[in-house]
């Protein structure tokens, strides 16, 4: 039985990026581990081809009779994992070589934690580093705004996952990994590594581009039901934010706009301001 199953969902993958994305899994200083990859563009033959050109057993390899999508592969990768724990990752992406080392041995000395992530690197079209909050308080608040647990670098224990009946919702795609840890709030703690574990690959091409409305739709929806569910969360998000300047919206049945609030000012109908606020 293998310690981590790695899970990679590919869909007409570029070929050089997939290799880079492979080479990267085999490569880690880590070696317990099956790498599990789930083909979900079933006609793409080239994609056949480079998989089965690693004739390492970690490897294994399945397709789809037909596209299903990424969050029912991705469910599919969930019950085909046999490992203590599940490393995310993305097909055009690369881990460092010490990613899987890192997490694993997090995890085990840490076992009230169900999900550990860290920072990624962007390269291609950007160059910045994404970071996020290190510690499970922070983590969590700051999930009430947007999701900061990186997906392609996240380990998970997959105890959590099975206990709690927890898994990706097609609802929320492109945002099922919010979605996922959205969940996951109530029943595991968080914590993120404070350094790059991933190199993001970024490009024209990328959902976050090409499904931008439909997107920004599901992490309302996620994002405004956490707001309700976690109002003490949401409490310390705002004196944080407002006293960074941040914007605030309220709008009535979701649609509506009633208020903005606004360097510390609150403006009604997010226009008119009506009051100047002191927040310590």
């Amino acid at each position: 039985m293998p310690r981590v199953s790695v899970l990679t969902p590919i869909y007409n993958t570029n070929p050089a990026h997939l290799r880079e994305c492979i080479d990267s899994i085999l490569n880690q200083t880590f070696k317990d581990f099956e790498f599990i990859i789930v083909n979900d563009s079933p006609e793409n033959k080239e994609l056949d081809k480079i998989v089965s050109s690693y004739k390492d057993p970690r490897i294994k390899y399945f397709k789809n009779k037909k596209n299903i999508g990424i969050s029912a592969t991705r469910n599919r990768l969930l019950k085909l994992a046999k490992g203590e724990y599940l490393a995310i990752f993305d097909h055009d992406d690369i881990s460092v070589p010490e990613r899987l080392a890192l997490e694993v041995e997090y995890l085990d000395n840490n076992p009230y934690v169900g999900v550990v992530s860290g920072w990624v690197q962007c390269f291609g079209t950007k160059n910045d580093v994404l970071k996020n909050p290190e510690k499970d308080i922070d983590i969590k608040v700051h999930l009430l705004k947007n999701c900061y647990v990186a997906h392609t670098a996240a380990m998970i224990r997959k105890s959590v996952l099975t206990k709690n009946n927890i898994e990706y919702e097609e609802y929320y795609t492109p945002a099922e990994d919010y979605r996922l840890w959205a969940r996951l709030m109530d029943v595991t703690h968080f914590y993120n590594f404070q350094k790059p574990l991933v190199y993001y690959r970024t490009h024209e091409n990328m959902t976050t581009i090409s499904q931008n409305s439909k997107m920004y739709d599901a992490w309302e929806n996620i994002s405004t039901e956490l707001h309700n569910k976690y109002p003490a969360y949401y409490d310390i998000l705002k004196r944080s934010d407002l006293n960074n300047g941040t914007i605030f919206r309220l709008r009535l049945f979701g649609i509506i706009p009633l208020m903005k609030i606004k360097n510390k000012r609150i403006y009604l109908f997010e226009f008119v301001p009506v009051l100047k606020l002191k927040w310590k």
